[in-house]
């Protein structure tokens, strides 16, 4: 089985390298590390909804440059600041999922940057 590890380049706050890959995909499985909203190594302005429009669009970004979709997501893992923002990010999370969402955990979390959602998957695409 081989294992495609898709870049740790400069991808942090202040343009930093990241210890980790962005990606890896192993056994028809993708792995996308927790995305945020971040764009050119700044967390972008805006409440939880643009927040996280732009969290799932750099999911949407990384699944695509793998050769996946959100059709082939699995489960996600969503991290929320504040718990009082649990029904509008679910609306805009729907919107992209639809009626096949897949399995997911979300929980309150105390963020290591300024942002207020952040969201990894696993997604498959049979070999």
């Amino acid at each position: 089985m081989s294992i495609t590890r898709y870049g740790a380049e400069k991808s942090g706050a202040g343009g930093q390298n990241l210890p980790f890959a962005r990606a890896v995909e192993a056994g028809g499985f993708l792995f996308v590390s927790g995305q945020v909203a971040m764009e050119n190594g700044e967390i972008i302005n805006g409440g939880i909804v643009e927040q996280t429009h732009k969290t799932i669009a750099n999911l949407i970004a990384i699944l695509k440059e793998a050769g996946y979709g959100l059709e082939h997501v699995v489960r996600c893992g969503v991290w929320l600041d504040d718990p009082r923002d649990f029904w509008s990010f679910n609306a805009i999370y729907k919107s992209y999922f639809g009626e096949h969402p897949p399995a997911r955990a979300c929980v309150q979390a105390h963020m290591m940057v300024d942002c207020k959602v952040e969201i990894d998957c696993v997604a498959y695409k049979a070999p």
